[in-house]
């Protein structure tokens, strides 16, 4: 028995000492991963596609030979919220060019998650264009533009490989400061963005996201009480969650933006947007009423010498030539916070300038806004604003109908139409002056005008007419 155990033993340790000596280290080979490209590389830019697109591709635009074009994954379908389409752009950050590409299944995030650099080989494909929007699909005769089959995707796109993995980048959405931006001249359609100080507009609390049987429309405003349509899936995970009250609040939300133009009027259109997950909405901040706007900075300064009307004669020192209407006078101490104030009160007979006052030293030499502080009423007609140009031209800003606070844009013309009623509170209005590259800011020259309508009841006070 004795003798079993020692051949057990020394046939151990031989078999333990042959298997060291053929390990003499720890390193082990890790076999090669290759990851190679199916499409050779791209002999188009992504911005070309709107260059060959049409409003109705017909048979003949099928593209008949290898159109390779590059472009980074910026939408998911995983939560169901974006369903057969995908959005791609140029680039990860800084995009010039964005389309769309309609497949007709879904899951796509798996094969293409967000950031995936891919190619796209449109041979076989059309490629449709109208009011900005660029999608890629297949032709069919029935439609301005047909869904990809799903199983056949991988004929027309595929990941770009750098040798070892697929390519993936880090999305960074561009940012604006309101919806009007992110849609202006629909620079950014297809595109992710991120649109700051939003909120969903009230009727839209009491509502889920989406409708039971239908994409919901759900829209969102921003503080110069700008519009955006949100389109939301039925199908999506969160269809059925309310929007209040965990998305009541206010904030950033980030946004594939697109286009809907029906197929009977291709002239008109409707801005839309798409998230791709909840994840998207940031809204930690409290409600605002929108059109409602800051209040000025530690920074503004006077619009024109006398603007906070305090000393009257101050401020008739820079009014020009064409004087003062005789229904302009100070309010003595019916000012904002108890000051003095331009009192407008009485029944212009003509669409009357009531003054017309000169640049004060100093104002910015690239101004954002203008600001001042209007209270009472006015009925039959507002108020219209003239801001000069260096070349003395203006820009006009129409007040309209106002109450509780207004940001207001650039108009084609001056109007009257509205009415006023600020229910005895002092209200803000915002001149809007970002991007007018041309304001005149030389001390003494014609820079601000306020105007009236042609017998409009007007009982106002107005304070603080302050730039920065």
């Amino acid at each position: 028995m004795k003798n079993i155990y020692f051949k057990a033993a020394v046939f151990s340790a031989i078999s333990m000492l042959a298997f060291s000596s053929c390990v003499k280290t720890d390193d082990y080979d890790v076999p090669e991963i290759k990851c190679t490209n199916k499409f050779a590389a791209a002999n188009h830019q992504l911005s070309e596609l709107a260059t060959i697109a049409k409003v109705k591709p017909a048979e003949a635009d099928i593209i008949k030979e290898d159109y390779i074009v590059e472009a980074y994954v910026s939408s998911s379908d995983e939560s169901g919220n974006i369903y057969k389409m995908m959005f791609l752009q140029d680039k990860p950050e800084n995009p010039t060019q964005g389309i769309e590409i309609d497949i007709d299944g879904g899951n796509q995030y798996l094969d293409f998650p967000v950031g995936a650099l891919v190619r796209i080989n449109l041979k076989g494909l059309i490629v449709q264009g109208v009011n900005g929007n660029i999608k890629v699909g297949s032709y069919d005769p029935n439609y301005p533009i047909g869904r990809i089959n799903p199983n056949k995707v991988s004929n027309y796109v595929a990941r770009v490989c750098d040798g070892q993995k697929p390519v993936v980048a880090a999305m960074k959405p561009l940012e604006f400061a309101s919806i009007s931006d992110a849609l202006k001249n629909g620079a950014h359609i297809n595109q992710l963005v991120k649109i700051k100080n939003v909120q969903f507009e009230d009727p839209e609390l009491t509502k889920t996201f989406a409708d039971e049987s239908a994409t919901g429309d759900r829209y969102i405003t921003d503080k110069k009480a700008g519009r955006l349509d949100l389109r939301f899936s039925n199908y999506a995970t969160f269809a059925k969650s309310p929007i209040s009250p965990k998305y009541a609040k206010s904030g950033d939300i980030v946004l594939l933006l697109s286009r809907y133009t029906g197929t009977s009027n291709t002239t008109t259109y409707t801005e839309q947007a798409y998230i791709r997950t909840l994840d998207d909405i940031n809204f930690p901040n409290n409600r605002f009423n929108p059109g409602e706007p800051e209040a000025p900075s530690a920074s503004a300064v006077n619009l024109f010498a006398g603007s906070d009307f305090e000393n009257w004669a101050t401020f008739l020192t820079s009014v020009n030539s064409f004087g003062l209407k005789p229904y302009a006078t100070q309010g003595v101490g019916l000012g904002y916070n108890g000051t003095n104030s331009l009192q407008i009160k009485g029944v212009p007979a003509n669409n009357d300038y009531v003054f017309t006052s000169g640049a004060a030293t100093g104002i910015p030499a690239v101004p954002k806004r203008i600001t001042m502080y209007i209270k009472g009423t006015a009925t039959g007609k507002t108020l219209s604003f003239n801001v000069y140009k260096t070349n003395g031209t203006f820009y006009v800003f129409n007040l309209g109908t106002f109450s509780t606070g207004a940001t207001l844009g650039v108009e084609s013309a001056n109007s009257y139409t509205g009415s006023i009623n600020t229910n005895g509170q002092w209200r803000l209005v915002e001149l809007t002056l970002t991007g007018l590259a041309d304001v005149n800011t030389t001390a003494g020259k014609d820079m601000f005008a306020i105007k009236t309508g042609k017998d409009g009841v007007y009982d106002l006070q107005i304070d603080n007419i302050k730039i920065e």
